[in-house]
């Protein structure tokens, strides 16, 4: 298909009865070629009705069009395949966070320089490589939307926020099944969604909220929700704008805020509750960084308000901790924090989530779940501890070696064959910034290098083979995780690829021909 055939679809009215009544194609742009072929880069807008009597609060009072329902309408910007069915049949819909999109920030992500969330630049071009279709549908009061007003009977106006749920339901429905107006029509198969952080609460609540299903349709076959920690979102709420009821949460400086550590915390418990909303109950597969436990009570979702034991995790349900990972994969230095990031490049880790996602929905089964091990430290000033509101609940953190590092979870090769420590927090614990960008603490080079204090090993002692026996252990470690599947082989020759090229280590330089060795 020609790109300028794409407009054939822009501002087609569809069928009255359709919860998106109008799909409305604003540009199209060449996305680049790929290993299936060319994408393309659509920017549209979706119009949707909804009935008054939906459990969203407000919509009984809000204004109601000629056939007695009401309105929305919501920015969608598609990064599909050219002509659509050339794709691997997928859907992704992207929950966009704080309105930046962050699919390829999780995906697309080289190891380098990872893609800011926000930003749809191709990066490794994962995502399009294996035929991805991707929809990124916004959600969130003051990031595009235009939701429905009402008097708020005080002279003002709230927004009935919740309609954001229904709107990433009603035009993933549409991309996946209409056949009038859409330009997916016929090319979608399966539908999945990612949520990172702010959107991983979102898909959370999405689900035990009862979105996931419409007229007897399953909404996602799977769910990835990455970094949402132990939170929900408190989007069935209105709101008076411009920003969302749904944007702040709690923190250091904020360890009392209600509505997002909330119960059910745990996914067993979770699960129970959406269980009794559906006919059937999707994938969810779940993944959360080593900050998500010290900066956002993670452990809850495992343990729940009371006590320390981990619940069972329900047989729908996967998760993975990421052992060293911060919460923002980043790189650079925020003048605002005490230290550098982390260095930890968890894409890899999500990348292969989401394969293992997709082959899960089609019938095989995932790898088991590999989950930190855990200890209370109820002192510790960098904990985020739990909220007095569960006077029985106690957030557990991952325990660490004597090089600081976390040896449980999903274990990366940066963290099996260290260089340096990764399992501290970043200050000031008041920026939210610096709280998630986790910390990179480098080991001395030689012994004699090392600094008076510093029990960690020096790289001389702790690889007394030098580069030779760093990148062997480095290549059993991708070797081991690739067997697992939570690696995949083309992240492995990266990673094999950067650890050759670490400064750290300096290559064996061969003796001159002819040489002697002194006696």
């Amino acid at each position: 298909m020609k790109i300028t055939a794409w407009a054939l679809v822009a501002c087609m009215p569809l069928a009255a009865s359709a919860a998106i009544t109008e799909f409305s194609i604003i540009s199209t742009k060449s996305y680049g070629d790929f290993a299936t072929g060319k994408y393309v880069h659509i920017e549209a807008e979706a119009r949707g009705e909804l009935s008054p009597t939906e459990a969203i609060p407000g919509l009984d009072k809000a204004p109601r069009n000629s056939r007695g329902l009401v309105e929305y309408r919501t920015p969608v910007t598609l990064i599909v395949p050219d002509p659509p069915r050339s794709g691997n049949g997928n859907l992704l819909v992207d929950v966009p966070n704080r309105g930046r999109p962050i699919s390829h920030g999780l995906y697309n992500s080289p190891r380098g320089r990872p893609i800011a969330v926000g930003s749809f630049d191709q990066g490794t071009g994962f995502l399009q490589n294996r035929g991805w279709s991707i929809a990124a549908v916004h959600w969130e009061q003051g990031e595009g939307p235009v939701f429905p007003a009402f008097d708020d009977g005080k002279g003002g106006k709230l927004y009935a926020e919740g309609v954001g749920f229904a709107a990433v339901r009603d035009v993933t429905l549409f991309l996946r099944n209409a056949r009038t107006g859409n330009p997916l029509a016929g090319a979608i198969e399966r539908t999945f969604v990612v949520g990172y952080s702010q959107t991983g609460r979102f898909l959370k609540s999405f689900l035990l909220n009862g979105f996931n299903e419409y007229d007897g349709r399953m909404v996602f076959d799977g769910l990835h929700i990455t970094q949402a920690a132990a939170g929900q979102i408190p989007l069935l709420a209105a709101g008076p704008g411009p920003g969302s009821v749904a944007a702040e949460t709690p923190s250091h400086t904020a360890p009392e805020l209600r509505g997002v550590h909330e119960e059910p915390l745990t996914y067993g418990d979770a699960m129970k509750v959406a269980g009794a909303k559906y006919r059937q109950l999707p994938r969810v597969l779940v993944s959360h960084s080593y900050n998500d436990y010290l900066g956002g009570r993670a452990a809850l979702t495992r343990t729940g308000a009371r006590g320390t034991t981990d619940q069972p995790i329900p047989d729908n349900v996967r998760m993975f901790d990421i052992s060293g990972s911060p919460h923002i994969n980043g790189r650079g230095k925020n003048p605002e924090c005490g230290e550098g990031p982390g260095q930890v490049d968890w894409a890899p880790a999500v990348r292969a989530q989401l394969v293992a996602l997709d082959e899960w929905v089609r019938g095989k089964a995932p790898p088991a779940s590999r989950l930190f091990d855990l200890e209370a430290r109820l002192g510790d000033s960098e904990v985020f501890q739990a909220p007095r509101y569960f006077a029985g609940a106690v957030v557990m953190v991952p325990k660490r070696d004597r090089d600081g590092n976390a040896i449980s979870g999903v274990v990366l090769p940066d963290i099996a064959v260290p260089i340096a420590s990764h399992g501290y927090m970043n200050t000031p614990l008041t920026v939210q910034a610096c709280r998630q960008a986790g910390t990179y603490r480098p080991f001395a080079k030689t012994d004699a290098e090392r600094q008076a204090g510093d029990e960690r090993v020096a790289l001389d002692v702790r690889y007394p083979g030098g580069i030779n026996e760093y990148l062997t252990k480095i290549r059993l470690a991708t070797r081991a995780l690739v067997s697992d599947r939570l690696l995949l082989e083309e992240d492995a020759a990266v990673i094999v690829n950067a650890a050759a090229e670490n400064p750290a280590f300096a290559p064996t330089r061969p003796r001159a021909r002819g040489a002697t060795t002194a006696r």
